[in-house]
């Protein structure tokens, strides 16, 4: 091959990623891959300011720039301002992992100083087909999405990344937790997601913290989710489970949040954030889906799919993003799953049968 004919890959790499958090998230095996193969470049992802924890222990070579679109960068000239900042104005390159409005309008400052541009093929149509059709295989995931994306900035990409090395102390946490024995297990649960169409019915749920605790009764269950989210919880769950903790009252911040993950022996989650966080650290996760289905593309990182609950109804997938009408109106692709089969993978992780 020609020399001329090769792609020289930049020296200075922006990445937009803005949000969801999962779909941050997604980005971080894509990254510590990137930068462990590319060690001389310096990689900048610019995301939503309170994702930083996400990207601390990656590499020495990325570091992350947080930019508040909805306040500090809101509207066109906040966009402007943006585009105007050092980690814009210094790179080579910039991979928009999110084409949406507001990095489309950033392109176009950015193309008007002359940087190479790479933009996130989501591959729509085949979405559609899957959700409007039922053409049931698996589309390209997130971090394959990724990836082809930077290919094309002469950043050819192999996936090798593991887990995030948190580094730092060993997480602390107050008593009687830090005085629990390692002979029982802790389970992580995140109830919630940004949908309804995402979400397993709340009485349902409550039997499968019954079903837990009936079979580790010196067990710990740690809730994720938001302090409002978590109000809602509390008038059951707080009185009913002695050994429940709802993790917003014992920890701030997503940092100890993926510490206390990277410690649990499994966690039970949506199709959320939640799920894709504690991917990153390698916790397994066993997952709950309804509207929305794994082969979309998001599914975590390296998790296994026998941990997949979901229905097999003709009406599944209806939603890419779980926030479709329920053509029924009661969610039955959630409401149906019984709560002894979640237990059922939970125990197949934590209490696997001895050959």
């Amino acid at each position: 091959m020609p020399a001329s004919s090769v792609v020289k890959h930049p020296r200075r790499l922006l990445i937009l990623r803005f949000s969801a958090l999962g779909d941050v998230a997604m980005t971080v095996p894509v990254v510590a891959s990137l930068a462990a193969q590319y060690p001389q470049m310096q990689i900048t992802v610019a995301s939503q300011p309170f994702l930083a924890p996400l990207f601390k222990h990656i590499a020495p070579n990325v570091q992350f720039f947080g930019a508040d679109i909805r306040k500090t960068y809101r509207g066109l000239r906040g966009l402007w301002q943006l585009s105007r900042t050092a980690p814009f104005q210094d790179c080579d390159a910039v991979a928009d992992l999110h084409d949406v409005l507001r990095t489309k309008i950033l392109r176009c400052f950015l193309r008007l100083r002359g940087k190479r541009l790479a933009v996130i093929d989501k591959h729509r149509r085949e979405k559609r087909l899957l959700v409007e059709h039922k053409i049931f295989r698996p589309l390209p995931t997130s971090f394959a999405l990724y990836a082809e994306t930077l290919a094309r900035l002469g950043l050819p990409v192999k996936l090798n990344f593991e887990r995030l090395k948190l580094g730092g102390d060993a997480l602390h946490l107050p008593f009687p937790f830090s005085t629990d024995t390692l002979h029982e297990p802790w389970l992580g649960l995140a109830p919630f997601a940004a949908h309804e169409g995402k979400i397993y019915p709340l009485e349902q749920m409550t039997e499968v913290v019954q079903l837990y605790f009936e079979l580790h009764s010196h067990g710990r269950l740690f809730v994720f989710g938001s302090r409002k989210e978590m109000e809602m919880l509390r008038p059951t769950w707080g009185k009913g489970f002695e050994r429940l903790v709802f993790v917003c009252d014992i920890l701030k911040g997503l940092d100890a949040e993926l510490q206390l993950m990277a410690r649990l022996n499994a966690m039970v989650s949506m199709d959320s954030g939640n799920m894709h966080l504690a991917s990153l650290v390698g916790c397994p996760v066993v997952s709950i889906w309804g509207q929305t289905h794994p082969f979309a593309g998001f599914m975590g990182y390296h998790q296994a799919e026998e941990n997949v609950v979901q229905q097999d109804l003709h009406c599944r997938p209806c939603s890419i993003f779980g926030n479709a009408p329920c053509r029924y109106g009661d969610f039955r692709c959630l409401r149906d799953i019984l709560p002894q089969l979640i237990i059922d993978k939970v125990e197949e992780i934590i209490s696997p049968e001895q050959d």
